[in-house]
């Protein structure tokens, strides 16, 4: 089944071209607990900032004060990051309210200006919290895939209403990445999509008075959860110039109206790129992106079988270990910082509950884990990662562990996907222990 981490198969391209990592200025007066760039370090003040952070893409429908949220399990799950040493979440800022099968509801938005204001207020309380407990965000703008409406649903409001569902058998892959390629063609839709960036990343936190552009609980915008040119070569290709575009005028938007964060592009990396090096290379060249991304998804890529992870483990994680490889090359080229904001792995024999094995699972974090840890103590690129993702106290509310119209037990897999799939739960001890012990490694790093 093809979803929103499925392989793109393509030749890779050389590395070519050259770009130089700059320092990220801060606008005149602004204090240093902001993160900034330096090279290809990230810092905050004089001190160089590492971490192992993780997903949660719920953290605002969890933050609002309705039916759908609750508050005070919000806390709770920042309270049991916080004792892991988890201090950077990568959430979701947007969803728009869409015809598509598995978008969540309800959305930030819809096609008119009126936003909603309870789930805003809902992303304000989560990051409110999070500045308490000295936690930041990442928080990307839209989504390539439908789980959150995202650019599909923007081209459907703005095309005559067409539009197709990712894994329908009547339009198999990659039709659906291939039409949304459209949307980096659509002034319409980008239009759309512009005056959200405006609205959210020019507002003031209605819980803490303090505007989102003056606020250290943020890291960095994302302007999309893995954006992609389209989903083949043959409809990519002619739309890199489109893509690039788009990235360039996104990020310098956000620059125009918040200096003082980060801007990145959500990107899988390679996997995203159609496994060309210099889209990638494009992709990240301009000054308003600060840093490089990448995904990592084994079973997604038919890299491992979930029906034999033993027999699969070691050649999957040998393509891991070069995929890694492959984007410090990137981010040494690009001298800027890299960042494995995704990576998840099934638990033992596919299973989803609870209270099942995490084996091949804690193998698998502990193999990107070493990678950063390497390249810390190396003085390389690799600054960081976020595993996806966090489950905490949520459970499957349906035994067929699909997600449900209306279900509010939020777990770390989004609504397209079996609700236990990559979760984190509050009671994987033996995962907890291997992100603990990293996050105390990663400190402990001093150059």
């Amino acid at each position: 089944m093809f979803d929103r981490r499925t392989t793109l198969l393509s030749g890779a391209a050389l590395l070519a071209g050259c770009a130089t990592g700059a320092t990220t200025p801060l606008r005149p007066g602004a204090p240093s607990r902001f993160v900034r760039v330096d090279g290809t370090r990230f810092r905050i003040g004089d001190e160089t900032y590492r971490y192992a952070g993780a997903n949660i893409w719920y953290a605002a429908y969890l933050g609002t004060d309705a039916p759908y949220g609750n508050r005070d399990r919000l806390k709770r799950e920042l309270d049991a990051m916080a004792a892991l040493g988890i201090d950077n979440l990568r959430i979701l800022g947007s969803s728009e309210l869409s015809p598509l099968k598995n978008s969540i509801t309800p959305a930030f938005r819809t096609q008119t200006a009126d936003y909603n204001e309870t789930l805003l207020t809902g992303l304000d309380y989560a990051l409110a919290e999070m500045g308490k407990r000295g936690m930041k965000a990442v928080i990307y703008l839209t989504n390539f895939w439908e789980w959150s409406g995202g650019m599909m649903t923007y081209l459907y409001w703005t095309n005559g209403g067409r539009y197709i569902n990712m894994n329908d058998p009547a339009h198999p892959w990659p039709q659906f990445a291939d039409m949304n390629a459209a949307f980096y063609t659509s002034d319409a839709a980008i239009g759309l999509y512009h005056d959200y960036v405006r609205a959210v990343v020019g507002r003031t936190n209605s819980v803490t008075g303090i505007r989102y552009a003056d606020d250290p609980a943020i890291m960095a915008w994302q302007l999309a959860n893995e954006p992609r040119p389209a989903g083949s070569e043959a409809v990519g290709r002619p739309n890199l110039p489109a893509f690039y575009a788009w990235i360039g005028k996104t990020a310098n938007l956000i620059k125009s109206i918040d200096p003082n964060h980060l801007v990145s592009t959500g990107s899988e990396g390679l996997q995203g790129c159609h496994s060309d090096r210099q889209c990638v290379i494009e992709a990240h060249s301009p000054s308003s992106i600060d840093y490089l991304t990448a995904h990592i998804w084994p079973l997604n890529w038919t890299w491992v079988d979930s029906a034999d992870l033993l027999g699969t483990f070691d050649a999957g994680a040998a393509k891991v270990r070069t995929y890694i490889a492959d984007h410090i090359a990137l981010a040494t080229q690009l001298g800027k910082p890299l960042v494995i904001e995704e990576f998840g792995f099934p638990r033992d024999k596919g299973l989803y509950d609870p209270g099942t094995p995490t084996t091949f699972k804690d193998r698998f974090y502990a193999l990107i884990y070493d990678a950063v840890l390497a390249n810390a103590k190396a003085g390389g690129p690799l600054a960081a990662s976020n595993f996806w993702a966090w489950g905490g106290a949520g459970r499957a509310s349906s035994p067929d562990h699909r997600f449900q119209p209306g279900d509010t037990s939020y777990l770390g897999d989004p609504p397209h996907e079996p609700q236990g799939w990559y979760s984190v739960f509050d009671g994987d001890e033996s995962t907890k222990r291997v992100i603990r012990d990293h996050i105390a490694a990663l400190k402990a790093v001093r150059s």
